[in-house]
C-alpha cells in the first residue's frame, strides 16, 4: 500500500473518530499513532518510536516531548501532541524548540491529530524555525502534498533529500503567500517591477498608479484563463470516456446541475461526478433494495453512500477530489479497501461486492 492510501485511511479514520475524541491521550490512541504507523514506524518497537522522550538541559530537566521517531539510534523526528480541535500555534511548539538544541532531531512536527506541521533548522543550525516547511490537513489534502511526506517515511528515510525538500517546500510556499498577497493587493514595489517590464517611459509614482489596476486586472486575468482552460479540458477528457447515461430517480431531478458543474455547500464542494457515481450505485442496487434507502452524504475528503442514511451501514465512498480517483468498498468487518478506478463506468465492475455489502446489512439486521 502507497503512502497516499495509507494517508487516506488514517483521514477517513479522523472523520469517524474526531467527534468523539475529548482529550490528548484519546488524540494520540485514535489519530496520532494511526499516522505514525502510516509513515511506517512501529509505534510499539522502542527502537523505532519513543513515547514520552526525555532529553535534560540546563534550564529544565525531565520535561518530555510526546514521541520521537527514531534512526539509527538518534532521534530524527519530535512530535509534540496537542487535543484534537485544538488550534495549533507556534506557542505550542516550546519543547519542540528546546530539544532541537540539545539532539541530533532535524525535523518536528506539531500535531493535533487532523493538522500536521513539520518544522526543521533550515534558518540556522539546531535551531528550530518558526515558520513550518510543511503542512498536512487531513480534512483537505491532496496528493502532492503527500508526496512531499515521502522521504520521512522508515523505510526511505532520506536525511539529505528531506532537509532539500523542506527547503524548497518552505520558501516556495512563502512565495505562494506573497504573490497571492499582490494578486488581491499589489504592492507599489510589485507594480514598479513589473512595469518597468513592458513600460519604456519613466515609471512616477502617477505611472504607478495608473499600472496598479493594470497589473491587478491582469494577474485576475491570468488566474481566470488558467483555470478556464483546465475546466475544459477536464470536461474534454470526460466527454471522452463518459460512463453510460442513466436517468436520476424523480426526488433528484431539481438537484441535478449541467456536467462539469460543483455545488457549494458551506466549505464541502459536491461534484458532479459523485452524484453521477452515487446515481450508478443506486441503479445497481435497484435489483436487491428500495433505491430510497440508498442515501448520499458528502464529507471534506470523501462522498458516502450509505444504507437508510446511516453511518452504521456504509456502502461505498468516492474519493474523487484529487488526481487519482478511488472507490472505497468495505468487507463485513467495515473496513474500508480503497481501488483505483479510471472512469465512472468502473463503479459497474464492483456491482457484485456493493450488492453483497446491501444484502449482508439486511440479514444481520
Amino acid at each position: 500500500m502507497d503512502l497516499t492510501e495509507e494517508i487516506d485511511q488514517v483521514a477517513s479514520r479522523a472523520e469517524d473518530q474526531v467527534e468523539h475524541i475529548e482529550s490528548e491521550e484519546a488524540t494520540k490512541h485514535a489519530l496520532i499513532i494511526p499516522f505514525i504507523k502510516a509513515l511506517g514506524y512501529d509505534p510499539y518497537d522502542l527502537q523505532e518510536v519513543i513515547p514520552e522522550f526525555t532529553a535534560d538541559f540546563a534550564e529544565q530537566k525531565g520535561e518530555k516531548v510526546d514521541y520521537a521517531l527514531m534512526q539509527e539510534g538518534e532521534p530524527a523526528v519530535l512530535i509534540e501532541c496537542k487535543t484534537a480541535g485544538k488550534e495549533l500555534s507556534i506557542d505550542q511548539a516550546a519543547q519542540l524548540f528546546r530539544y532541537f538544541q540539545v539532539t541530533e532531531a532535524r525535523f518536528g512536527l506539531l500535531t493535533n491529530g487532523v493538522k500536521y506541521r513539520f518544522f526543521s533548522d533550515l534558518e540556522e543550525s539546531n535551531k528550530m524555525d518558526e515558520r513550518p516547511f510543511h503542512e498536512l490537513n487531513l480534512f483537505e489534502y491532496n496528493d502532492q502534498e503527500v508526496e512531499e511526506l515521502k522521504s520521512l517515511r522508515n523505510s526511505t528515510f532520506d536525511l539529505d533529500q528531506m532537509i532539500d525538500a523542506a527547503h524548497d517546500l518552505k520558501y516556495r510556499k512563502a512565495l505562494r503567500e506573497y504573490l497571492e498577497e499582490q494578486w488581491q493587493n499589489p504592492e507599489d514595489e510589485f507594480v514598479h517591477w513589473l512595469t518597468d517590464k513592458v513600460y519604456d517611459g519613466r515609471i512616477t509614482q502617477n505611472v504607478r498608479n495608473q499600472f496598479r489596476s493594470i497589473v491587478e486586472g491582469a494577474l485576475h486575468q491570468l488566474v481566470h484563463d488558467k483555470v478556464r482552460g483546465r475546466l475544459s479540458s477536464a470536461l474534454q477528457e470526460e466527454q471522452a470516456s463518459a460512463a453510460e447515461e442513466l436517468s436520476p430517480p424523480e426526488e433528484e431531478e431539481e438537484e441535478e446541475l449541467p456536467e462539469g458543474v460543483v455545488r457549494v455547500d458551506g466549505e464541502i464542494v459536491t461534484l458532479e461526478e459523485e452524484l453521477e457515481g452515487f446515481r450508478i450505485v443506486q441503479a445497481i442496487l435497484r435489483e436487491v433494495v428500495d433505491v430510497d434507502r440508498v442515501a448520499k452524504r458528502d464529507l471534506k475528503s470523501y462522498f458516502n453512500v450509505l444504507l437508510d442514511d446511516t453511518n452504521r451501514q456504509p456502502i461505498c465512498r468516492f474519493h474523487f477530489h484529487s488526481k487519482t480517483k478511488r472507490i472505497g468498498l468495505f468487507d463485513e468487518e467495515k473496513n474500508e479497501e480503497r481501488i483505483q478506478i479510471e472512469t465512472l463506468d468502473d463503479i459497474y465492475d464492483h456491482a457484485d461486492h456493493l450488492r453483497k455489502t446491501v444484502q449482508f446489512y439486511e440479514e444481520n439486521k
